[in-house]
């Protein structure tokens, strides 16, 4: 051990975008303790580390070796030794059980953040050992929402009152600046469009196959939708073939990852949320931030964010004729449209704040510290 300030580890095991990893950011950023330094631990090049350079987090890139590889292990253990690390914080089911395994040898406690029931995987190999090792390991599970918090008992990962629920939270400020790019323009969209956008790399959970199907039920040339979020080649074809086949290619935008989502959220109109599954749903707590009238899916996160017809607009999942009748709701209905922003906007403002997310983790920090 050396006598220089004590470390708080970060850790998560993904390097894209994603609403885990920016919370996994915020918090190494800005939940800063008296008398502890702030160290992230990622596994390799991407996003999440160009986003920790931008923002001066110190890390380190260790590369894994496989489940239970004794020298990725002994590297990590190293690591924290000559860290001197207090406590450890991960993020996501990976970092979750290998931190898991550390803590038991390091005696150090360990907070871990689950995001979505794909954390939860029960077709995972080795799934009851990893289980096991998981709630041996973990001083603290925090789930982003009470939907996933059930599902992880219901999963009989860990019982119920080991749970704490911490709702993601964002800075509303980041939120209010005019759009400093024209989207318009750079996709050649008549002036007079109006835009609906959706965030959130393109998978399976994402369910982008019910707003195509809902485009082609609205039959408006006026809605352009545009969709930020990375592409996957395999799902993307797929997409493709069905927004031809419905003649609906002209209205569907597709752009790829977009570096700046207040600067994207800002040129749209209405926000639609159409996925089968969140666990949260970070994307939709930054649309209510940027003042949009939102349209969510009720598929387990949207259901606590939102009050239907009160703050947003609540549709069962995978309803594509559903959809496209909230759209078309709000779209000649402009005065509830604003309200549903004005009142979303509020709620997420006094609900869901980055202050209020980062309180919530320092009294677990503190206590855990202190013990």
């Amino acid at each position: 051990m050396t006598d220089k300030k004590r470390t708080i580890l970060h850790a998560i095991d993904t390097t894209g975008p994603g609403g885990a990893e920016t919370v996994f950011l915020d918090i190494a950023q800005q939940l800063q303790l008296a008398d502890y330094d702030n160290l992230a631990i990622i596994k390799g090049a991407g996003w999440v580390e160009d986003q920790l350079k931008l923002r001066g987090i110190r890390y380190h890139i260790v590369k894994p070796h496989g489940f239970l590889s004794i020298p990725y292990y002994f590297q990590l253990y190293q690591l924290i030794r000559r860290e001197n690390i207090a406590l450890i914080h991960a993020h996501l089911l990976g970092s979750t059980l290998t931190y898991s395994i550390l803590s038991l040898f390091t005696r150090l406690p360990l907070i871990a953040t689950l995001h979505g029931r794909v954390d939860i995987n029960p077709n995972e190999r080795f799934v009851a050992i990893k289980q096991t090792i998981m709630r041996m390991g973990v001083d603290k599970l925090i789930a982003v929402s009470r939907d996933l918090a059930n599902y992880i008992e219901n999963r009989g990962l860990f019982p119920r009152k080991a749970i704490d629920v911490i709702y993601n939270g964002v800075d509303q400020q980041r939120y209010t600046q005019p759009a400093a790019a024209s989207l318009k323009s750079q996709l050649n969209i008549p002036a007079d469009a109006i835009l609906i956008g959706s965030l959130g790399n393109i998978r399976p959970a994402k369910n982008y196959e019910t707003l195509i199907a809902a485009v082609g039920l609205l039959k408006n040339p006026r809605l352009h939708f545009i969709i930020a979020g990375h592409k996957k080649k395999d799902l993307m074809e797929k997409l493709e073939t069905q927004m031809q086949a419905l003649g609906v290619t002209a209205q569907l935008h597709f752009i790829g990852f977009y570096d700046n989502t207040p600067d994207f959220l800002a040129q749209l109109d209405m926000f639609v949320l159409c996925s089968s599954s969140e666990g949260f749903s970070i994307a939709t707590i930054e649309a209510m931030a940027a003042g949009l009238p939102v349209i969510a899916t009720r598929c387990g996160g949207p259901e606590e964010i939102l009050q239907h017809l009160t703050t947003g607009y609540l549709i069962p999942t995978e309803m594509p004729d559903q959809l496209a009748a909230a759209i078309q709701h709000l779209q000649s209905d402009r005065a509830l449209a604003a309200q549903l922003a004005s009142a979303g906007q509020a709620h997420m403002r006094n609900t869901f704040s980055l202050s209020a997310m980062l309180q919530a983790y320092q009294q677990h920090y503190q206590r855990l510290l202190n013990n």
